[in-house]
């Protein structure tokens, strides 16, 4: 394959690509090509590979109609799936490739509709011309690798530009959801947005309202995973996008007192996740920590007051900021499991701060540990992270008794397995010494007993014995 507008590194790119996968994607262009249909590699693989990324998952797009497409694979690849048949792609996995084959399209939305409709298309340049952002609608027809890019794609990518083939008016309202795309775009890969595609989105934002919640959540989740999420939210904030998608982030720009007594929330957050990323392991993206940190301030709007002296307070902000984290990744569809965990972090992100210089006993220490669960290394890294004074010497002493936090954790968990804490007598051992069944006197007496764990550590059976038994005379428990 060649083409003029390649470098070198380019081609040799492609040729590398093509020698990868020629042996699954060629024999499939030959036998589109036997059957007089058309077929090429398309959009964000062609992109990824002249970016130097590559994957095992290809796109491809095709003049054949979507039964049709699967007449042709049916006996050729591994397995099949048609749960995107609807849209007009079938799914294929052939070897160690899986591809996604989508008949030429263009696709708009009806003002009053979620759903997008779907109109087959005729040609590749038609269809290339209805793909969100000219560096998505370059392609490689198949079997002759013939490099195809009518709208600039190849000079965008080269000026890390993200521009709409066509007016971005037109293509946003094709698809409402491409404005998050930019933002998610701008996230992965630091390219630009183009000045006429920001006021596209600026005068059109309130149009991403008829998307449906579980697309919005997919492009947002995608952003906060980027390598440049700040870029990616920045341009949610001041395009208006965020007050309709993710309205808790423009809300914490607040106002600065005229004395600077307190910070910018918003600028602080941004901060707080850049920080938190900073420290995730392997560079490798933590959804859960990522979110946490973007969300962990959004309960000061509602919290803040003005105190005398000019003094402005967020009190108890964690908590309403949990209750409103939750209430958010709902609204979006976030699994219920990812919801409990981000908003546990937010509510959890201050307790270190009732540490002082370290006057938690070891039962407080015990709790914190307990209270943070399997999230206690998120919730060690979300803590320093909230550290974004200019003040050195604070800094310097918060990441200090952090570390000596961290430590005497550290040496109880050896002691005692803390993750792993439980009363040193189990229900059954309960029932026996009180004389009862099954019941709530049960859990009453566990939650008791595990109390005393975690204020005296390891008592033995002995002294628990004794201690249940007090107890139990005290609140009335014990069988007459």
């Amino acid at each position: 394959m060649s083409d003029s507008n390649l470098t070198e590194s380019q081609q040799r790119a492609m040729t590398d690509l093509f020698r990868k996968i020629a042996p699954v994607a060629d024999e499939l262009g030959r036998l589109f090509a036997a059957k007089g249909h058309e077929l090429a590699l398309v959009g964000g693989p062609v992109r990824d590979l002249l970016l130097g990324r590559v994957g095992n998952d290809l796109d491809l797009t095709t003049d054949a109609r979507p039964e049709r497409v699967l007449e042709l694979v049916r006996n050729w690849a591994d397995s099949v799936w048609t749960i995107g048949i609807d849209f007009g792609t079938v799914g294929v996995r052939k070897g160690g490739l899986l591809l996604e084959i989508t008949t030429y399209r263009s696709e708009s939305y009806d003002p009053k509709s979620r759903k997008p409709d779907v109109m087959y298309g005729e040609t590749l340049e038609a269809d290339l011309e209805r793909r969100d952002f000219a560096v998505n609608a370059m392609a490689v027809r198949l079997p002759g690798h013939q490099f195809v890019d009518p709208y600039g794609g190849l000079t965008d990518l080269a000026a890390k530009l993200l521009r709409t083939p066509g007016t971005p008016e037109q293509s946003f309202d094709d698809d409402p959801l491409r404005m998050l795309r930019a933002a998610r775009f701008a996230s992965q890969l630091g390219f630009t947005v183009d000045a006429k595609a920001i006021q596209a989105m600026t005068d059109m934002a309130e149009r991403i309202e008829i998307v449906s919640a579980e697309r919005i959540r997919d492009e947002l989740d995608k952003l906060i995973c980027g390598t440049y999420p700040r870029e990616g939210l920045r341009l949610l904030v001041e395009t208006g996008l965020a007050a309709h998608v993710l309205p808790e982030l423009p809300k914490l720009r607040l106002e600065i007192d005229e004395h600077h007594r307190h910070k910018d929330v918003y600028e602080h957050t941004l901060t707080v996740l850049d920080q938190a990323i900073a420290q995730e392991d392997d560079g490798k993206p933590d959804r859960i920590l990522r979110w946490a940190a973007l969300l962990h301030d959004i309960g000061k709007p509602k919290t803040r007051r003005h105190e005398a002296g000019g003094r402005v307070s967020f009190h108890h902000h964690e908590v309403v900021g949990a209750q409103m984290s939750k209430k958010r990744m709902a609204e979006l569809k976030f699994p219920k499991d990812v919801t409990a965990d981000v908003s546990q972090l937010v509510e959890l992100h201050l307790r270190f701060h009732g540490y002082g210089t370290g006057e938690w006993t070891d039962s407080a220490v015990r709790r914190y540990v307990r209270d943070a669960g399997h999230l206690l290394d998120r919730l060690h890294k979300l803590t320093r992270a909230d550290c974004t004074t200019r003040n050195k010497r604070k800094a310097t002493a918060l990441s200090r008794t952090y570390d000596q936090l961290e430590e005497r954790i550290a040496r109880l968990a050896d002691e005692e397995e803390l993750a792993k804490i439980r009363p040193e007598l189990d229900g059954n051992e309960i029932q026996r010494i009180l004389g009862v069944g099954p019941g709530p006197i049960v859990g009453q007496a566990y939650k008791f007993l595990l109390e005393l764990r975690l204020d005296k550590g390891m008592v033995g059976k002995e002294t628990a014995t004794e201690a249940l038994l007090e107890w139990a005379r005290e609140t009335g428990a014990a069988p007459a």
